[in-house]
This record gives C-alpha cells, sequence and structure tokens, in this order.
C-alpha cells in the first residue's frame, strides 16, 4: 500500500511540471497576441490618420480644381472677348499695334553722298510732311564716304537716323574709261538695302536720291501703293516718278499705270524682292540692271502720271545728263490726293490689262509720218503706231518725250505702248506692232 501512494506521488510531480509548463506557454502567447494587437491598433490608429489627412488633401486640392475651372472660364471669357474687339478693329481699318507701336509701312533712306546743300534741302523737304507719320515711315540717311560736311548736316537732325558706308576697296572698271562713280553707288546702294532689310528688319524700304523733293500725298500715295506690292506678287516694284512727266504731258493726279520699265527716282520695293535681287546685285549701273527683262521674270511696276518726287539735282554722278531737257520740266504734283478712299483694284494684274485695253480700244487710230499734225485736228484720245525702234525715237522726238530704250523697252512702257498728254487732256498711245494683239484688239 505505501508503495502504491509512492508510486502515486512521483506521477504527481511530473504533472505538475507539465502543467506549469503549459501555464507559462499560455501566458506568453496571451501576452504575445496583447501586443500584437495594441500595434494593430495603432497601425489602424495611424492609417485612420494618414486617411483623414489625405482625404482633407484631396478635398483641398478638389477645391484648388475648382477655383482653377473658375479662373479658366474667366480667362477664355476674356480671350473671346479681345477676339471680338481685334476683329473689331481690324474691321474699321485701324492700324496694327505691336506693344502699342505702330508698325512701319516702309523705311525711308536718303542716298547721300558729298552734296551737303542738296541733302539738307531734301531733308527739309521729306520733314514737311514725314513728321506727321513718322512712326510709319522712319527716316535714315545712308551716306557713302567720309565727307565731313554732309556726315554733320545729317547728324545736325534728331528726326532721321545717320549711316555710313565707308569702303576703302579698290575699283577696278569692266571697261576702259568708266566712271568708278558708279561702282561705287552699286555698293552702296547695295550696303544700305541690306542694312534697312537684314539688320532693321523693315519688310519695305523707299529710296530717295539727296537731290530729292516730295509731295504732299507722297506718304498716303506709298502707303496705298503697299497693299498692291502685298497682294500682286506680279508688281516688283512702286516708283513715283513718271519719266515723262513734264508739265506739258501729265494731267490727272489720280492716275496711275503699270509700265514694264523700272522708272527709279523715289522707288519702294519689299525684303522679299530684295532678297532675290541682293545676291546677284550688278557692280555698277544698278538701275539699268533693274530694267533688263531677266531680272523682272515678267513683274511689272507701279507709277505714276504726275510724279510724287522732283529731281532737282542738275550736279551729280550723271553729269547732268537730260536734266535741262526732261529733268527740270517735271510737274511735281501738289495736289492732296485721299489715296485711302480710291479703289486701286484696277492696278491688279488679272484686272489691269482689260481696263488698258478698253481706254486705247477708244483712242482714235492714225497713221503716217504726218500724224503729229494730224493730232492737232482731232479731239479725245489718239493712239498711233510705230513699226520699230528707230520710228518710235522719231515721233517720241517730234512731241518731245523721251525717246530713250533699255533692253527693247521705250521709257514708261506698257507691253510696248507710252502713254502721255498732249496740249489738253487727252492722251498720246503709241503703239508697238504687237501691242494691240497682246491686249486683245483688233487692228482697224
Amino acid at each position: 500500500m505505501a508503495n502504491s501512494i509512492c508510486d502515486f506521488r512521483l506521477l504527481l510531480l511530473p504533472a505538475a511540471v507539465v502543467f506549469i509548463y503549459i501555464q507559462m506557454r499560455l501566458f506568453a502567447t496571451q501576452s504575445e497576441y496583447a501586443d500584437r494587437i495594441a500595434a494593430a491598433v495603432e497601425s489602424e490608429n495611424h492609417c485612420t490618420s494618414q486617411t483623414r489627412l489625405l482625404i482633407d488633401q484631396i478635398s483641398s486640392q478638389q477645391g484648388r480644381i475648382v477655383a482653377l475651372e473658375e479662373e479658366k472660364q474667366r480667362q477664355e471669357l476674356e480671350c473671346g472677348q479681345l477676339k471680338l474687339l481685334v476683329k473689331d478693329l481690324e474691321r474699321k481699318g485701324l492700324e496694327r499695334l505691336i506693344d502699342k507701336v505702330q508698325v512701319p509701312v516702309a523705311a525711308v533712306v536718303v542716298m547721300a553722298c558729298n552734296r551737303a546743300d542738296y541733302l539738307e534741302r531734301t531733308i527739309n523737304s521729306i520733314l514737311k510732311y514725314q513728321s506727321s507719320v513718322a512712326s510709319r515711315y522712319p527716316l535714315f540717311v545712308s551716306q557713302d564716304g567720309p565727307h565731313p560736311d554732309v556726315k554733320t548736316k545729317a547728324l545736325s537732325y534728331d528726326q532721321l537716323t545717320y549711316m555710313q558706308h565707308l569702303d576703302y576697296d579698290p575699283v577696278q572698271t569692266e571697261r576702259p574709261g568708266e566712271l568708278i562713280a558708279y561702282y561705287k553707288i552699286a555698293r552702296h546702294y547695295k550696303w544700305a538695302l541690306d542694312e534697312l532689310f537684314y539688320k532693321h528688319n523693315f519688310s519695305r524700304v523707299i529710296i530717295l536720291e539727296d537731290d530729292m523733293e516730295i509731295a504732299p500725298d507722297f506718304f498716303d500715295y506709298f502707303e496705298a501703293a503697299a497693299a498692291l506690292l502685298d497682294q500682286d506678287k506680279s508688281i516688283m516694284a512702286v516708283s513715283s516718278w513718271n519719266d515723262n512727266g513734264q508739265k506739258q504731258f501729265v494731267h490727272d493726279p489720280y492716275a496711275l499705270y503699270r509700265s514694264d520699265f523700272f522708272p527709279g527716282l523715289g522707288w519702294m520695293l519689299s525684303r522679299t524682292i530684295w532678297d532675290e535681287l541682293s545676291p546677284k546685285w550688278p557692280k555698277a549701273y544698278w538701275d539699268d540692271w533693274l530694267r533688263l527683262k531677266d531680272n523682272h521674270k515678267g513683274r511689272q511696276f507701279i507709277r505714276p502720271e504726275v510724279c510724287r518726287t522732283y529731281n532737282f539735282g542738275e550736279h551729280g554722278s550723271s553729269l547732268g545728263q537730260f536734266y535741262q531737257q526732261y529733268l527740270a520740266p517735271i510737274k511735281l504734283n501738289d495736289v492732296q490726293v485721299d489715296w485711302k478712299s480710291r479703289d486701286l483694284s484696277y492696278l491688279m494684274k488679272d484686272k489691269y490689262t482689260n481696263y488698258f485695253a478698253e481706254i486705247v480700244k477708244k483712242a482714235k487710230p492714225l497713221r503716217g509720218a504726218d500724224a503729229l499734225l494730224k493730232v492737232h485736228n482731232i479731239e479725245g484720245d489718239v493712239r498711233i503706231q510705230y513699226k520699230n525702234q528707230q520710228q518710235f525715237e522719231d515721233i517720241a522726238r517730234q512731241f518731245g518725250i523721251f525717246e530713250e530704250w533699255k533692253d527693247g523697252i521705250p521709257r514708261t512702257a506698257y507691253k510696248g505702248i507710252v502713254v502721255f498728254r498732249y496740249q489738253t487732256t487727252r492722251r498720246i498711245f503709241l503703239v508697238a506692232p504687237e501691242s494691240l494683239r497682246q491686249l486683245g484688239i483688233r487692228d482697224t
């Protein structure tokens, strides 16, 4: 019996040890789970806090998005109103503005060299009409060479910008006896036009010489002509000059013509044309070079009946050639023409041929060597046909107009036709053999 009790006690000891071990493990597991639960609760609280913060940020961003949408709508509304305003200003024909500065119609450059007194007279004539439109026609004087009196005179005017071309490279003429001056002039023109178009970035330039006076409507005329130059690519340049613009041969200050002959003496060209001419500009005689048909490429020039410039330069590089006979008697327009109200669409290429043909068609045809005598007994316009250059020169000499041709083209001619007034308001048309056919007029 005693042994049985002893054996039972021995069994209780391991059971107690196992029980204690199980209790300890259970306590450790409960502590671990408690720690995990605490960590989970803390993590949940952090997530909740972050979620609330994110919700607040989203709400804030949504508020900004709404504000930006409202600002976008406001700006779109203002932009629409500005577009309507711009269209209204364009409709009313108001001048374009960039940064509150008017866009120039063209730069005006006076080409000078060594005639300070001539330059002063020219500048004063320009400023008389340019001052009120100075922002649209900025004035430049470009001097070729170092003549001190010319430079001093140009710098004495605050209303203009002075440029100086100093070229000390020796001149090699291509033919014996040629004047070096013509080579220097060609160099000066290229330099000055490159400066104005490429350095100053003008879209158009009006070229004058230092022995010219301008008409009261000079700037209005070129502004109207600028629109033609931009719209019609068959126009190479616009001139203010008529070679047959002497007092006895002109009448109508409103009349404009197209011509195959480059008039020069106060002319405007665009940068597009200069981009083409500048790389191949000639070494000398630039004006004769511009009159070559190959350089025209079928394009023509606009000229007035009554000149908008007057050339008083009896003494210069040309040594007064033609001055007394052709230049001194030129009539300078004295009528203030409102060019903005004039419809000049008839000068566009697609209209002008028919317009000019109708005028020529109505003129009474005359034939024979005594055509000049017959003119006196006829009222209205007259057309006289010439067979060749020699006959044209003979007829021109009788009337007193320019006889000169360049590259097969008489001065002022359009399709071989030279037009001028004679004695009264009537027009005389000197007509080449092929002219009527080109205009679609049956010879009668």
